[in-house]
Parts: C-alpha cells; sequence; structure tokens
C-alpha cells in the first residue's frame, strides 16, 4: 500500500520531520519565508495531511481544491489561522499544540513585563549610544514589580501559568475569564474580576486569551482608557486582541505607562509602524514559546497529530471532533487511491 502524502509548511527543530519522513510521502516548503497562498494551494491539492504554522491561512478556497485532504495539524495553540466551520463541513479533521508551551510563555511573559517594567531594553540602548557617564538617582526609573496589582485576562493554560510566577513575586493577583476558576482562585489567591474593573485596578495587564470574533479589539480605546497612567499592557497572545492605533495613542500621549508585545497586527510589523518610535514600548517578533525544547516538543506533537488522523483515530488535540463520524467514512474514502 503506498503511503498518505503530507506537505509540510517549514522545516522543523528535533526528530518531527523524520518521523513523518517514515510513515509518508514527505514534502517540505525549504524557504525561510511561508509558501505563497498559491504555493500552499498547489500543494495541498495532492495531500492527505498538512502540517501548518500560524502563518498559512487554511480557507475555503484551499479546502475546496484539496479533495483528498484528511487533516490540518496547526503546530500553534490556537487555529485562527484555519476557516474551522470550513474544514468541519468538507470532513477535515483540524489538530492543534496545547498545553505544551504553556510554561515557556508563560517565562516570557513575566521577561516582557519585566523589561517593560525596569526599562530593560532602553537601558541597553542607552548604554550602547555611548551615553553611560555616570551612576545617577534619577536615571531610567522604571517601576517595582514585587507587590504590584497585575491583572490576566484569560485563565487557561499559560494565564495559570502567569498567575503561578506572580506569586514569587509577591503581587497581587486579579483575573478575567470566561468562567470562574476557584480551584485557581485557591491555590493563587487570585481575585476574579469584570473586564473594566480589572483594568483599572491593574499596574501590569497580561493578555491570554484565543483570538475570535469576540475577543477581537478587546483592548481597544475605550478599555486603554480605563487603564492607570503608569499601567503596562503585556500581550503575547494574539496582535489583534489590540486595537493598534489606539495602543499607539494611548502611549504618546501618556494615558498608559508602557506595553511588551511579543506580538503585532499585522505580522511582522511594519519598519514604518509608529510604535517603533516610542521608547515606551518593547517589541519581539513573535517568539514567546522559542525555546529548543519546547518547539521540538510541538514539533513532535503536530506530527504526532498528523499521523494518528492518518491511521483513523481521533487525536487528544482535535479542535472539530464532533464531526468524527462523517471524517472517518470521508477518511476511508480518500484513502482508498492507495490501495
Amino acid at each position: 500500500m503506498a503511503k498518505p502524502t503530507v506537505f509540510v509548511t517549514r522545516r522543523l527543530p528535533g526528530g518531527a520531520l523524520d518521523l513523518l519522513a517514515q510513515h509518508t510521502e514527505l514534502r517540505v516548503w525549504e524557504e525561510e519565508l511561508p509558501p505563497p497562498p498559491q504555493e500552499l494551494r498547489s500543494q495541498a491539492a495532492g495531500c492527505h495531511g498538512l502540517l501548518t504554522l500560524l502563518t498559512d491561512r487554511v480557507d475555503t478556497t484551499l479546502l475546496d481544491g484539496a479533495p483528498n485532504l484528511i487533516v490540518v495539524s496547526n503546530m500553534a495553540t490556537g487555529f485562527d489561522n484555519i476557516d474551522l466551520p470550513a474544514a468541519s463541513e468538507r470532513s477535515v479533521l483540524v489538530t492543534r499544540t496545547p498545553g505544551v508551551l504553556s510554561e515557556t510563555v508563560a517565562d516570557f511573559t513575566f521577561a516582557l513585563l519585566l523589561a517593560a517594567a525596569r526599562r530593560i531594553p532602553e537601558a541597553d540602548r542607552y548604554v550602547r549610544a555611548g551615553r553611560w557617564r555616570t551612576w545617577g538617582p534619577s536615571i531610567l526609573l522604571g517601576r517595582d514589580v514585587f507587590g504590584a496589582t497585575l491583572g490576566i485576562v484569560g485563565m487557561g493554560g499559560v494565564g495559570a501559568a502567569v498567575a503561578k510566577r506572580a506569586r514569587g513575586f509577591g503581587m497581587r493577583i486579579v483575573y478575567h475569564s470566561n468562567s470562574r476558576k476557584p480551584r485557581l482562585e485557591r491555590r493563587y489567591g487570585m481575585t476574579f474580576l469584570p473586564l473594566e474593573e480589572l483594568l483599572r485596578q491593574s499596574d501590569f495587564v497580561t493578555l491570554h486569551v484565543p483570538l475570535t470574533a469576540e475577543t477581537r479589539r478587546l483592548i481597544s480605546r475605550r478599555e486603554l482608557g480605563l487603564m492607570k497612567e503608569s499601567a503596562v499592557l503585556v500581550n503575547t497572545s494574539r496582535g489583534s486582541l489590540v486595537d493598534q492605533t489606539a495602543l499607539y495613542e494611548a502611549l504618546k500621549l501618556g494615558r498608559i505607562g508602557g506595553a511588551a508585545l511579543d506580538v503585532t497586527d499585522p505580522e511582522p510589523i511594519q519598519p514604518e509602524d509608529p510604535l517603533l518610535t516610542l521608547e515606551n514600548v518593547v517589541i519581539v517578533p513573535h517568539v514567546a514559546s522559542a525555546s529548543v525544547a519546547t518547539r521540538e516538543h510541538m514539533a513532535k506533537l503536530a506530527a504526532e497529530n498528523l499521523l494518528t488522523a492518518l491511521r483513523g483515530r481521533i487525536p487528544k488535540d482535535t479542535a472539530n471532533r464532533e464531526v468524527a463520524a462523517a471524517w472517518r467514512a470521508a477518511r476511508r474514502q480518500r484513502l482508498a487511491s492507495l490501495s
């Protein structure tokens, strides 16, 4: 029996590609930049499986042109790059890689929070520019993190891992989520608040919610206006959660104290974006999960999810398992040509 054909949209760390190569006819996009939409559609047309990244858009056009497609394995926690209803309608399984990056992203969230609070990137530029002439009592004064109030928006795996770290910094923790988390409240001494009240009380606000129609522009001009003038906004989730124009205005006019962004809208941020002219914002290139161990783990899980689906089983990390019955019938039909 011939092997199913799989396309992977970038080279992956670790042994994920070797694993796929043992069990599939493997094609890999070798370039640094993601495959252009037309190339992705062309590759998908003859495939039984796709392993995608958050940069790859899987839409109705791609799905309609890929009649043998069985599974799209997304190497990401979210799947906002995939038209999930369209995939479900066509009996294509969609999987993701949650959980494995929570601790790593929480580490990086605190790295960004501390960098913005204590103005570390500014201080580094200050030294490199030859401006460090002496110790001074008012040079590059920052904000204390110990004892400050941290507002966590979204209490999933990453949000809970951030709360765990905040306890070590002696922070007061408030949070907002779609549902109360009594067990986590007791464990970390957290208080649930409506979003508006969280924004008013917090010295630092960090975002950990998925991007959906409801959360797009969750933080806009109105929400920024509720925050303290000294507050710092941290985002390691998705850039579109924040109205970037409103954020620039708030930072420029001193309506909030600072921001630290791992994600932007669009990505990558354009070199002429006005945010890049401000000293009170830290921007890095979507690297919150970029540790060697975590990225290797994500790649392996994405490969395993893809292989599990091709073998006819529903992976634990399936985003649309409600289509299981129709999917099983479609899978058999789509693999029939390999017999």
